[in-house]
């Protein structure tokens, strides 16, 4: 991303506040500046691209310097964000104190400095930030060394160098145990969910490491607690035990709303963790305690649009997979068109990941609805530019249900192209599950012309699609779309949202767990 792309980006993420400091800062102006008539072509521009962008600066401003004004109102917008920031989030203004304090000591105020610095200590032990209580203890007594310690017994001194050790030992505890939800954490992103006995396995070396390090860490610390339920309750999700995953998310739940305090701004964590309850939760087609989470993640306020993006997106695909579950199509399609304005005109600023999800399951929406040509549109925005989503285990998902509407629409050269492209991806290696093998046969066979000759592949499948079914591993795939229901749609003739409506009302009878 150049720069200057990373400026429309910065500008079509502020927030309602930054936009009217950044005003209060130019309005004085008679005469606009170079930099705000930038800003004001990006902000009147959400859709344009950067070139047309560029152009119509210079059509404005043709004596001025395009890449300096970009580097100048990209510093200007961070300045404001900075400002902004030190009222709203406790990092920010305990490193703002820790500025201020350097500052006072060059202006040799020294009592204010050591004032300042303990005001910092205290508000870091009750945030429980170590880093920043860390780098007050090391200026304090950098500063008091300076001044041969004024005031200062040796008792005193041993207890300041105490307190950095122990700042030191919370540091390194606390990464010790990032590091291992980190791996955790880039082996589901890179690898996907455990697919086999074996690679459940492969996950031991993790949970031993885990549970030998809690055991010597203080259980009173919250962002060692944090962490472990999100270790916990994220390799229960990767190994398909969904109950247990449940139970810890929700003691997850409980520690964020009892240290409200410590929270990040935004509070991205909190939400992460309601959103792996409500993966559980639809995991186990529990769709009214989704309901009750999804409330909970609309009340969660703050001033970061990127976070309330993402906040709105998640609420938007839970909203609506109860719905693809149970084959409802045409209300799908009704909650995605009332979503267009908050969610859907604002795609090009969610992450990757997100896009790719939003384009999978927005595709399914129309494919449900017979309208193939909208979902290979939606599919093809992902697919086109491979190269920047082939690395998310969900980019095959998506080529599968590519080939799913190639064969709807009967473009055999593209399926068979498409098909050996995936086999070369999934041979020699353990990285397929067996329902998208299936897929890759049933997609390649000629289907008998009669509904005698599909009902009889039928029965043959049948066993095979139960199998698949009912083993853990696979309903990790099979929870993000039914490939199975699909299959026996089209040897029955008969509509998907029929399969899938049937199948809900089997597990709303008989639900298994």
């Amino acid at each position: 991303m150049t720069r200057f792309e990373s400026l429309v980006h910065l500008v079509h993420s502020m927030t309602m506040p930054e936009k009217k400091a950044f005003r209060s800062k130019v309005c004085h102006k008679r005469k606009p500046a170079s930099y705000q008539l930038l800003y004001d072509i990006i902000e009147k521009s959400p859709s344009d691209a950067p070139e047309t962008i560029r152009q119509a600066f210079l059509t404005q401003c043709p004596g001025s310097a395009f890449e300096t004004t970009v580097k100048y109102l990209f510093s200007v917008l961070l300045d404001i964000m900075h400002d902004l920031k030190k009222n709203q989030d406790n990092v920010f203004m305990l490193f703002n104190k820790i500025l201020n304090a350097r500052i006072l000591y060059e202006k040799s105020l020294f009592d204010e400095c050591f004032d300042t610095l303990e005001t910092v200590k205290q508000l870091a032990v009750k945030y429980e930030n170590d880093y920043a209580l860390l780098m007050a203890n090391r200026l304090e007594l950098d500063y008091l060394l300076a001044l041969n310690f004024p005031n200062t017994s040796e008792q005193e001194l041993l207890k300041k160098q105490f307190r950095i050790n122990e700042a030191l030992k919370g540091i390194r505890k606390v990464n010790e145990q990032s590091s291992l939800y980190e791996i955790l954490r880039h082996r589901t992103l890179y690898k996907g969910y455990a697919r086999s006995q074996k690679e459940k396995n492969e996950l031991n070396d993790l949970i031993y490491s885990e549970l030998s390090l809690v055991a010597s860490l203080s259980p009173e610390n919250f962002e060692i607690s944090k962490l472990h339920q999100l270790f916990q309750s994220n390799y229960l999700i990767s190994v398909g035990d969904f109950k247990s995953a449940l139970r810890s998310y929700y003691e997850l739940i409980n520690l964020f709303e009892a240290n409200k305090h410590l929270w990040n701004s935004p509070p991205l964590y909190y939400m992460y963790t309601i959103e792996g309850v409500l993966e559980t939760l639809r995991s186990i087609r529990d769709y009214e305690g989704m309901r009750h989470f999804t409330d909970q993640l609309r009340k969660i306020e703050s001033n970061s649009l990127d976070f309330r993006l993402n906040q709105t997106c998640v609420v938007f695909l839970y909203e609506l997979f109860p719905l693809l579950d149970a084959g409802e199509f045409r209300s799908a399609l009704e909650l995605k068109q009332s979503y267009r304005e908050v969610l859907f005109d604002r795609f090009h600023l969610l992450s990757r990941a997100r896009q790719a999800e939003l384009c999978l399951y927005t595709g399914l929406i129309h494919f449900g609805n017979g309208d193939f040509q909208a979902a290979h549109r939606e599919l093809s925005r992902i697919i086109v530019r491979g190269k920047s989503y082939f690395y998310l285990p969900l980019y095959r998902t998506i080529r599968l249900v590519n080939l799913m509407i190639l064969y709807k629409l009967g473009d055999g050269e593209p399926i068979r192209y498409e098909i050996r492209s995936l086999r070369r991806d999934l041979s020699g290696n353990e990285k397929g599950y067996r329902i998208e093998l299936l897929m890759l046969r049933f997609l390649i066979k000629q289907l008998p012309v009669t509904r005698k000759g599909k009902r009889k592949l039928l029965e043959k499948y049948l066993p095979e699609f139960e199998e698949i079914r009912t083993d853990v591993f696979e309903q990790q795939i099979l929870r993000i779309i039914d490939f199975t229901a699909w299959m026996e749609s089209e040897l029955l003739m008969v509509p998907l949202a029929e399969v899938l409506a049937e199948r809900t009302e089997q597990f709303a009878a008989d639900p298994v767990i």
